[in-house]
Formats: structure tokens, sequence, C-alpha cells
């Protein structure tokens, strides 16, 4: 089968046993058509993949946000392993390429499909671990998806300083917070976005970004910093 040394290199791991890392990129079309050389997909892998990447994303939330209730945690670990991010980390690593796929799956364009990609990277964690241990691949897992989760993270951000400027404005005010441009600067594909916030006739808050929605969060941020002095005034 397939030599794994471009795929271990991008994963950053040389495989003690590297048919572990093989048997997870087995799909069930493979072994259908091919069942004398293998004798079993990866879908076994995927469950324990599956469970291995939600506990160390839970525990990851867990320990580094004290501030995030059980709905906030639920729905991160959610983003995070769904089948979209999942097969967007996939495709950071090619991992479609080193796929073992049955013909009809791969004229199908069976390489890029979210679910195939998804599926085989549980399956690779679950090889790791099996390779490795839990510590390992919990490192091994972060490090995949980091940039996911960082991006989840401010989401999650972006949505609270707005979402809670306008709770208090309105059980304080009976008013809701309207965000205005107030200027831009720069070219379109670098362009900076000023905004204010305000309530009625005052200014609560300013902020900058290099989109209208990062401008806005940055003002209902510093709205929130000064709302003790704005409503206790």
């Amino acid at each position: 089968m397939a030599e794994l040394s471009a795929l271990q290199q991008a994963l950053g791991i040389t495989f003690n046993d590297p048919s572990l890392l093989e048997h997870a990129l087995v799909h069930r079309s493979y072994l259908n058509e091919n069942p004398d050389l293998v004798s079993d997909s990866n879908e076994r892998l995927e469950y324990l993949g599956d469970a291995i990447l939600g506990f160390v994303v839970a525990e990851k939330l867990y320990r580094d946000h004290p501030d995030f209730d059980e709905g906030d945690m639920t729905r991160l670990r959610s983003a995070l392993v769904r089948k979209e991010t999942l097969a967007r980390v996939a495709e950071t690593i090619e991992l479609g390429d080193h796929l073992y796929l049955g013909k009809g799956e791969t004229s199908s364009g069976g390489r890029h499909k979210p679910a195939n990609l998804a599926s085989a990277l549980e399956a690779v964690i679950a090889a790791v671990y099996l390779d490795r241990d839990l510590k390992y691949t919990g490192e091994f897992i972060l490090k995949l998806l980091d940039g996911e989760l960082r991006k989840v993270v401010n989401k999650r951000a972006v949505i609270d300083y707005k979402s809670k400027l306008q709770e208090l404005t309105q059980s304080r005010e009976q008013k809701t917070p309207a965000y205005h441009v107030t200027g831009t600067a720069g070219p379109a594909h670098i362009r900076t976005f000023n905004v204010e916030v305000s309530l009625g006739d005052t200014v609560m808050g300013n902020g900058s970004g290099k989109s209208k929605k990062e401008a806005e969060t940055e003002a209902a941020r510093e709205a929130l910093e000064k709302f003790y002095n704005y409503f206790t005034r």
C-alpha cells in the first residue's frame, strides 16, 4: 500500500507502528473492492477517535475557560468536533490525498468529501492514541485544532460582548444600543472600520477592526468596560 512518510511529516509524528496509520486511511469502499488486501475499514478507529477528540476538547475548554458555563462549552465543543470543522483541518494536511478509496468513491470526488475527511481524521486520532498514549494524543489534537479553537472562542466573544451590552441597556434603560460606522481607512483589501456604539445621544464606546463586525465587537467591549460609570452617573 501507499508510502506514508509525507503524511507522517504533515502530522508531525513518526508512528512506531505505521500499520495503524495505514488502517486509519481505509474507507469502506476500498475494503469492498479489495477484501484480499485489507481486513477492515477505518470505521472502528473512527468511533474511538471521536470519543477521544470529544474528551480532549471538553477538557481544554473546561481548564482554559472557567468563565464558560455548561451551555457555552457544549456549543463550542460541538463547533470544534463537527464534520465541517474536521474536514477543514484534514484539508490543511492534505489527508484526502492519502485515503484508500474504491474506484467509484474516487471518481465521485471522495477525496474531498467532508464526511470522508472528517471520519479519516478521527480514525487518525485513534491511531495516534493506540500508537502512543492519551497525553501525547491530546497534545497532537490541540496542535491540529489550534486555529479552529481560537476561531470559535473569538466568535463566542463576538456574540457575548454585543449580546451582554444589549441585555444591560434594555434592562437598565429599556433601550437598544445602536452601532454606526464613523469612518474607514486603507485600501479595500486591508480596510479598517471605525465604529461607535451609542444609546440615544450618548456615545458609549468606540472600536476599530478589519470588518464592521470586528469593530462593533470592540466598541461593545469598550462600552461594557464603561457601563458602570454610565449607569451609575
